[in-house]
């Protein structure tokens, strides 16, 4: 492992980076970090004080934005942040957790934020347990799926509740199942007049924050309550190898044909088409699914592990 995140410290070898081996000004570091032009130069002086400018910058980050670059270029993205992989964990909490934290608290202190939808997964509620307090009682937090699932770890009831109290800000759920029984019961659910306020709250957040899953024929998704081993069994011959926001996609990013993405109670991809939407995925096993994640075109900012990252420009879709 390379060490504990220093987010700040990251940073500062990111801004390095970017002016001397990529050549941008000082403002354009700004702008692609979101921050301001002498916080750029503070961090900057910071990494010539600690050593990592010689004749070139060094740090165990630089291979990240290589990464990124690449990123950026095959997918059409707006932003990418890759983080150094752990060498011990199939999943990189210890490292995306506060990536991902650092990320939320950029979105949280823009002015020109007021709602932000919330999907599910672990690794967004590990970067919401990592966010320090921001205040911001202006803001609103919303869940893009149904709130009710039988495992904690895929809850979305704590991601916004805690976000909630982070802030000051307002927090409102998805009154159904994630997933119902049957499309019967999923149009009585889409009736409601609370569920539709919820759907209405949705269309207003400027920014989506999202997890993404990976379909395998081990038994994860079955044991965290997503699916049924029968509706595991029916997405893997249907082509699935991820799920965002609990439709199921294969290699090329389309939903594919299965009953059981008629099923679930969330926004629809379009709802992200126009949104600034970011995911934060990685660990062992996403690539194949961050990647198909990435071929629906409407990801605009990832955030994922050096693991993660490599694999996904290597592999290609079926």
């Amino acid at each position: 492992m390379h060490g504990t995140l220093d987010p700040d410290g990251d940073l500062a070898v990111r801004a390095a980076w970017l002016s001397f081996a990529g050549g941008l000004t000082q403002e354009q570091i700004a702008e692609r970090l979101g921050l301001s032009r002498v916080k750029v130069a503070r961090l900057i002086a910071r990494a010539h004080k600690q050593g990592h400018i010689k004749i070139f910058v060094e740090g165990p980050i630089s291979g990240c934005l290589r990464l990124e670059d690449r990123l950026v270029e095959r997918f059409g993205l707006t932003a990418c942040m890759v983080v150094p992989s752990p060498s011990d964990e199939l999943l990189p909490l210890s490292v995306l957790g506060p990536a991902g934290a650092l990320i939320l608290k950029q979105i949280i202190e823009r002015e020109e934020v007021r709602v932000v939808g919330l999907g599910h997964g672990r690794t967004l509620a590990a970067a919401v347990q990592m966010l320090p307090p921001v205040s911001r009682p202006e803001m609103t937090f919303v869940s893009l799926l149904g709130s009710l699932t039988r495992s904690a770890a895929t809850h979305p009831f704590d991601v916004i509740t805690r976000l909630a109290d982070r802030t000051g800000g307002a927090g409102y759920f998805m009154p159904a199942p994630f997933r119902c029984d049957s499309e019967e019961d999923r149009a009585v659910f889409l009736k409601q007049r609370s569920l539709r306020e919820v759907f209405e709250l949705t269309g207003q957040a400027e920014v989506m924050v999202v997890g993404v899953g990976a379909v395998t024929r081990d038994d994860h998704m079955v044991e965290a309550g997503i699916l049924s081993r029968e509706e595991l069994q029916e997405v893997l011959a249907a082509g699935a190898c991820g799920e965002i926001l609990g439709l199921f996609i294969g290699a090329n990013g389309r939903p594919v044909d299965s009953k059981v993405n008629e099923r679930s109670i969330a926004v629809g991809l379009e709802a992200l088409k126009h949104k600034e939407t970011i995911v934060i995925a990685g660990g062992h096993g996403k690539a194949r699914a961050v990647r198909a994640a990435l071929h629906t075109g409407v990801i605009r900012h990832l955030v994922t592990d050096e693991a993660t990252a490599a694999r996904i420009l290597e592999v290609e879709p079926n």
